[in-house]
Order: structure tokens, then sequence, then C-alpha cells
């Protein structure tokens, strides 16, 4: 072994069974081995081993542990009572926002690589009138949430060590899309190393750089506590964080139902839930699981229980989750208050990918079949460690259509199709005829949410006389915009 290279790292990856990384630092010299050496000394080798004995040369994932029971979802509205109660609930979330006690987080530290675009996925140009992109589309939302409550809303954002030097700039390029520099947060997630899928070895993306990826949206929890962000919030008085995914432009930001919700039964953490569309649709559920709320992944639920029914038809397990939650900082705190911020209690998932490496040659490898184990955390693994736990439902066509693949469903498409319809009978509700296609739909359409995220404000505000003939746009003032060049 080489003198030259740290013999204490040195043996510590031959303690972890990871040998073949120190022959790596040793053909390397210079910069080189600097940069591949304070990667490793950045590894907690003591947790890969344990993932690796676990994950990849042990059982793999465990099963779900306890019964599973149908979850105690709100419902939408129905009748005088139930409206009464979501008015109540509403209320009491726009006050906690009118309150300063609430922060956003916008998780967005996924690429764009699915839908065929090089960048981070907040910077993709959904929009089919103006091409606005997604964190144009989402702060617009942010935006209007805190005017309509009078309210300053600090605004986090989770991005990934892919991404984080371009989201950073594209923010400070487009000066923070109108909110308050001082509002808006980066909090970068985590990352852990790929391995090998049959003998456990971590991979090199290069000879001088491990193969790293985000430790999953679960990431989020500790990597609010190494960034001292909990510690801001407490100090500007937040105590419930609204977590939301940087791919549904349908989403509610700061819904008040939930956060309404979610402070009137004192929870430690809620979600809101869509109702899935047929059984084997890939949604977690929202269950009971031991007696305690959770979500359970779409490939955990037994077909027998997927397939369940009411009487009238209906799915037992209907509450798909859409990655919406509500959750105590100081429930976060508690979580995160082992070694180094890192105690966060949930537990790790495997994920089998292709992932490029370099060869013992040198020579970089690209797989033509999964070769790799990725290991993550869910932010929804919370729900069973919450003391109580509140669940909501949203109307789906209404709060859910998230851009994921290129084609198909949860595509460009679909969203432009989702977010017409909702535009569309919004307009109608308040007498604006919409023109429609041949097809039947309407044609393609955009409302700002600056001026108005819901029907009821979109009535008080919109021009009169306005009729949609054509491709539409509608800018905060309620006048159409240009197309974008």
């Amino acid at each position: 072994m080489s003198t030259a290279v740290d013999r204490e790292l040195a043996e510590r990856l031959d303690a972890a069974g990871q040998s073949h990384l120190v022959a790596a630092l040793e053909a390397l010299e210079g910069d080189a081995r600097a940069m591949l050496g304070a990667q490793l000394k950045e590894l907690d080798l003591d947790l890969i081993r344990r993932l690796i004995d676990r994950f990849v040369l042990g059982p793999g994932e465990v099963p779900v542990q306890g019964a599973i029971e149908p979850g105690d979802a709100i419902p939408l509205a129905q009748g005088a009572a139930g409206h009464a109660e979501a008015q109540r609930a509403r209320a009491a979330g726009d006050e906690l926002v009118a309150a300063g006690k609430v922060a956003l987080v916008l998780l967005a530290g996924g690429q764009g690589t699915r839908l065929g675009f090089a960048g981070p996925k907040g910077e993709f140009p959904f929009a089919p009138v103006t091409g606005r992109t997604l964190f144009e589309h989402l702060t617009a939302k942010v935006a209007a949430v805190g005017a309509r409550c009078g309210a300053h809303l600090p605004l986090y954002i989770l991005t990934s060590p892919v991404n984080d030097d371009e989201t950073r700039r594209y923010f400070r390029e487009h000066e923070y899309l109108g909110l308050d520099p001082s509002s808006v947060r980066f909090v970068v997630q985590g990352t852990l190393p790929a391995v090998d899928l049959e003998s456990g070895r971590i991979l090199l993306e290069a000879p001088d750089r491990l193969a790293l990826s985000p430790d999953g949206h679960g990431g989020l929890l500790p990597a609010l506590r190494r960034a001292g962000a909990l510690e801001q919030m407490a100090g500007e008085g937040v105590e419930t964080i609204f977590t939301f995914q940087v791919d549904n432009p349908l989403v509610r930001v700061a819904k008040p139902e939930l956060l309404g919700h979610h402070t009137l039964a004192g929870a430690d953490m809620s979600s809101v839930v869509v109702r899935k569309r047929w059984p084997g649709e890939r949604m977690g559920v929202v269950a009971r699981v031991g007696g305690r709320t959770a979500v359970v992944e779409y490939s955990d639920l037994p077909d027998a229980l997927a397939e369940r029914r009411t009487p009238d038809g209906e799915l037992v397990f209907w509450g798909g989750s859409i990655a919406v939650h509500a959750i105590q900082r100081a429930f976060v705190e508690r979580l995160t208050a082992g070694p180094a911020g890192d105690g966060t209690g949930l537990p790790f998932h495997r994920a089998v990918k292709r992932v490029p490496y370099v060869g013992p040659d040198g020579v970089l490898v690209q797989p033509d079949a999964p070769n790799a184990v990725k290991f993550e955390t869910f932010l929804f693994d919370a729900l069973p460690l919450a003391d109580r736990a509140a669940t909501v439902e949203a109307a789906r066509a209404e709060e859910f259509s998230p851009v994921k693949n290129a084609a198909g469903d949860d595509s460009p498409e679909s969203v432009r199709r989702d977010l017409n319809r909702l535009y569309a009978g919004w307009l109608e509700a308040a007498g604006v005829p919409v023109a429609h296609g041949e097809d039947g739909e309407p044609v393609d359409l955009e409302i700002d949410p600056r001026l108005a995220d819901d029907a009821d404000t979109l009535a008080e505000r919109i021009p009169p006389g306005l009729t949609i003939e054509g491709p539409t746009a509608l800018g905060p003032d309620g006048e159409p915009v240009t197309f974008r060049a």
C-alpha cells in the first residue's frame, strides 16, 4: 500500500469490504487523488456496510409488518355538515398561514431525464401557451397564497448535489421569480453511493469520483437539520412545514383544508390523498398498518387487498398519496435529534438501477441491464412515527396531475389536458364562453395563479366581457398575455 494514501482511510475501507477503493486511490495522483479521497472520507462506512449486508448480501426489503387495514381519511365535503367542517378547516389553515406559522418546502432535487429534458425538472417548460416552467408556475402559487393571507411565507427548496448550482443560478438570473429573495432558501439533500448488485462494491462514475445518488425525499428531514433550517424556522415562529413536489402543477400550495385539519387534530404529520383510478395504479396508499397511519407502497399491497371493493363497488384501499404533507417542525426536530442530525429512524429502501461505472481497467462501462443498488429513504415513512396524523381527500381533477414521463400517462400531454379541463371549468362557471376543438377538449388555457388558484376567486376577478376563442393565457391582472418566443 502506498504511504501516500491516508492509512486510516485505507484501513476503514478494508474493514468495510471496500478495499478496491484503496487500489483506486493508489492509481491516482495529485488533485484527482485528493478529490476521491475527500469523497471517501465523507462516507458513513458503517451505515453503508449495514445497508449492503441487508439489501445486497442479505434478505433485502422487509415485508410490511402488521395487519394492513383501511385508512381513516377526511372525505371531500358533502352535505351541510361536511361543508361546515371544511369551512372550519379552511379558516384554521388560512389563519395558521396569516400568523406566519407555516413554511413551505418544495422538493425539487430531480432532473428532467425521463422527460428528455437536460436540467433540473423545475426548469421544464410545461405550459402550452407561454412556455412557463414548473418553477415559474409554482412560485406564482406561493406568491398568491402570501397575498391572500397577507403573510410572509418562507420557501425552502430541496435540491440535490447534481442540480443545486443550476437551480440557484436559475433563481438568481430570474430575480427569484418575483419572490422576496430573502424568503427563498436552498437546502441540499444528502447522497449515498451506488453499489454493485452482486458484490456490494461501491461503484465509481469516474476514476476520481464515486457514483453518488440522492438519498431519497426522506433525506429532506436531516437536510433541514444540517442546513440550520429548523433553527431558522423556530426563530421566525414557524410551527408547521408544508411539503410539495415540483412535478405537480395542479398542487394546492399551503392547502388550507390540510393545514386546518392538521392543526385542529393536533397532528404531527398529515397527508393529502386522491382516489385511485384502478386497483393496480402505481400509487402508495394511506392505510393503517399495525394500528398506525402509514403509506403502503403499491408493490407491497397484496393484490387481494388492492382489488377489494365495498358493496357499492368503491375500492376499499382508495387513498392514493400525492406526496403532499403538513409536518410539525417540533416533530422533525425530534426525528433528527440523533448524531449529526441523521438519526431520523426512517427505514432505508433499495432501488435496482442501471448505473454506468468505471471498471478495474479504468474504462467506463455502460450496462445494458440493472447492475446496481441505490439506497434511499421516503418522507412518508415518518407517518408511523407520528403520535397523531390526519389524512385529507382532495379532488384529483383539481389537485393532482404530475409530469413524470415524456409520453402517455403523467406526461406533459396529460398535464396539458387536465389543466385545460380545470381552467375551462372555472371560466365557464364564471360565465366565460370557452372554445373547444373537434375532439371536444377545450383549447389550451393558462391562468396565472396570482390571478386565481380556484374557481371562486376567478369568478370575482375575471374581466367583464371576456371570451376564449383560441389558446389563451391570462396574466395576474386577468388580461391575456403574449406567447413566449
